[in-house]
């Protein structure tokens, strides 16, 4: 039996200009960080012929062909697995909450049926495979950051370049503010967000078409990340918490349908209430928000009376790895 544990992920700056439709022409920029929840894959020899298949819902299919999950069947067919298999994937959180589960998903997928085949897959390796299953197998109109941050793990700046290649390099910061970011960076959840696929299609489309507002939108992003990653840098916390909230505010005029009237009342509920700086975390419209605020106990009470759950995290600095392998 195989097991893989990979870290799902929170977005810190420069979300979006990491799909093809943008950085292939102007460079992409993005901070994000591997958080511990995980999405685990197990993977196991059987003794019955055909695919068996446990996520949400539950396939045994006789060829590759016949399955359904779009991710397990194009994966199993690149790997070229034999119909003699099971696969069982679970997770700490669902999928449809913004912290990038399909691409840890897919990551760990592909990390463990290299395994069970028995053989070694680098990590930047790792994440191309996952992405090229996704984007280019599958057309999904995703980018690179969730691949890459599932792989990498740990607070970590990605450059993509127009040739589609990835600079992938740690945040260069200090022990005290990672402690001071998982001391005062909160995530409370909001409700399950519809999928990603038609805000990041729109997107696409605008951006491979030259619509002058999505482009500078998306200018300002890579602006703002690059600004995050100096001010953490340098350990200025509460500057980086004044930029989340021009980062959230610059996104919202990406797309209507990225936000909507509660999220609006709840981050201006956190905003009175101590947070300096926030986001939604992942594409919009649901999932979680994130916030910074040095005024925990205050923030939390305000929440809780709105009726939102926290979610305690830490970071995770293993990225995808086998756990279990015998």
């Amino acid at each position: 039996m195989i097991i893989t544990r990979t870290p799902l992920r929170i977005s810190i700056g420069g979300g979006g200009t990491d799909l093809p439709s943008y950085y292939e022409k102007f460079g992409g920029f993005v901070i994000s960080a591997a958080i511990n929840k995980h999405v685990y894959i197990t993977v196991n020899r059987t003794f019955r012929p055909g695919y068996l298949l446990k996520y949400s819902k539950l396939e045994h299919a006789e060829s590759v062909d016949d399955i359904k999950h779009d991710i397990l069947r194009e994966a199993l067919r690149l790997m070229d697995i034999e119909p003699a298999v099971e696969v069982v994937s679970i997770a700490d959180v669902p999928a449809g909450t913004g912290l990038g589960s399909s691409g840890s998903f897919t990551v760990g997928l592909v990390h463990a049926l290299y395994a069970y085949k028995r053989r070694k897959i680098s990590t930047e390796e790792l994440a191309q495979l996952a992405n090229h299953i996704e984007m280019d197998i599958l057309g999904e109109p995703c980018g690179k950051q969730d691949h890459t941050i599932a792989a990498y793990g740990g607070l970590t700046c990605q450059e993509y370049h127009p040739s589609g290649a990835v600079t992938v390099a740690p945040l260069d910061i200090s022990e005290a503010t990672i402690r001071d970011l998982r001391e005062n960076l909160l995530l409370f959840f909001t409700g399950y967000s519809r999928g990603a696929a038609g805000l990041l299609a729109d997107q696409k489309a605008k951006s491979e078409t030259g619509d002058k507002r999505m482009l500078e939108n998306l200018h300002r992003v890579k602006e703002l990340g690059l600004e995050i990653k100096k001010r953490l840098e340098a350990g200025d916390t509460r500057g980086f918490a004044a930029l989340m909230h021009e980062h959230w505010l610059n996104k919202q005029k990406r797309a209507g349908s990225i936000s909507n009237r509660r999220i609006d009342e709840i981050y201006a509920l956190a905003r009175n209430n101590g947070a300096l700086g926030g986001k939604l975390v992942g594409a919009g419209s649901g999932g979680f928000l994130l916030f910074y605020t040095p005024e925990r106990a205050r923030l939390r009470a305000a929440m809780d009376g709105a009726g939102l759950q926290e979610m305690d995290f830490a970071f995770d600095f293993d990225g995808s790895i086998v756990q279990l392998r015998n």
